[in-house]
């Protein structure tokens, strides 16, 4: 058995026998590029960065406001602009990204409002960050990667903004062929300054930057940490994606990894995608049955019966169904008796019947 070892090399590269070493130290073999430093999994802290997970549906339309159309952990802020359509796209990818989002402008702005602010984002919370070290001698630089694809060229803004301490910092990238996915990758510096709350609240907002009035736009980008400031915001951003029916922003292959460097994309299966976005949404039905028998007797006569959920959820969710309970009845999370983080209960206020069941859509919603 024969062992290769591989060091780091500076300003040129190497093969033997089907390894390639490039001038940053990144191993080919047989054609797949292995990453060489930090973990070799857990790599990514975005979550469906390849957009197979769409629990709420493969379409959605949004006029206003903030909201999760499609694709799970994919939040659209749509302020002061005109409706746009989404759709979780299962064809045209780049190679080996068969899904991706995808933004398309309905109708047209008249004008681009002074208040308007659109954008893709990703939440994450303080729990997946602390890896970071943020606020110590010791924080380390994020990388981010993509593949985008666009109707319109022209220059875009990716901020991130550190809720946990006001801060925030920017970036520009270039869309240079229309219709054609292209590969990004932009390193952000380390910030020795603001820290991250180590809780499961919402520390970190990533924004992928569509249209910006001036209200973001009329002060300087900050490409090092700064105190959060909106006019600074989209300072760059040239497309006005509202301005034009028909415009098209399609994205997929995120990965936010801790260094200076992008890594290959880390694949994971269709399951374990779905178990990390269930910790936020979880969706049942269109449709299910589910019978129950618990009598409570006393103060509370009514009968409830408890489900777990897939997985333990962010928080104590908001749920919402449509229900055909015998007797009447409703879904609750919202008492510690009923539920919490890691069961719902539905609850028949008939207490007299001996049981109840019910078809239903269902759903829980722990989003940041």
């Amino acid at each position: 058995m024969s062992t290769i070892k591989v060091n780091r090399i500076e300003n040129t590269s190497t093969t033997d026998g089907g390894v390639s070493i490039d001038v940053d130290g990144h191993v080919t073999i047989d054609g797949q590029q292995l990453p060489t430093a930090g973990p070799l999994s857990n790599r990514n802290l975005i979550i469906n960065g390849a957009m197979q997970v769409a629990q709420r549906g493969t379409t959605g339309t949004q006029t206003q406001y903030g909201g999760y159309p499609t694709c799970d952990r994919w939040r659209a802020q749509l302020d002061n602009a005109s409706q746009a359509t989404f759709t979780k796209e299962t064809s045209g990818g780049p190679a080996g990204f068969p899904n991706f989002f995808k933004w398309n402008v309905d109708s047209a702005d008249a004008s681009v409002a002074v208040a308007s602010n659109v954008y893709l984002n990703q939440r994450l919370e303080g729990f997946d960050l602390q890896r970071l070290g943020y606020g110590t001698s010791a924080a380390k630089p994020l990388t981010i990667s993509f593949y985008v694809k666009g109707s319109r060229t022209g220059t875009y803004v990716l901020e991130l903004h550190n809720i946990n301490s006001s801060r925030h910092v920017g970036q520009t990238y270039t869309i240079d062929a229309a219709d054609t996915w292209e590969y990004k990758t932009i390193t952000f510096p380390a910030d020795t300054t603001g820290t991250f709350n180590d809780d499961n609240d919402e520390s970190l907002r990533i924004k992928w930057w569509l249209q910006a009035g001036t209200n973001f736009t009329s002060g300087t980008l900050p490409t090092s940490w700064a105190a959060q400031s909106n006019v600074n915001s989209a300072v760059g951003q040239s497309i006005n994606l509202h301005d034009t029916a028909g415009s098209n922003w399609n994205i997929t292959g995120v990965q936010l990894e801790v260094g200076s460097k992008s890594t290959p994309f880390e694949h994971e299966s269709y399951s374990q995608t779905l178990a990390k976005c269930q910790r936020y949404y979880f969706k049942m039905g269109p449709t299910f049955s589910m019978h129950g028998h618990t009598l409570t007797t006393g103060a509370d006569p009514y009968k409830r019966n408890y489900f777990p959920f897939p997985v333990e959820m962010r928080d104590t969710p908001d749920c919402d169904g449509t229900s055909t309970i015998s007797g009447g009845g409703v879904f609750s999370t919202g008492n510690p008796v009923y539920a919490g983080t890691t069961t719902f209960a539905i609850i028949a206020t008939d207490g007299t019947a001996a049981s109840f069941s019910t078809t239903s859509a269902f759903d829980a919603d722990a989003e940041l």
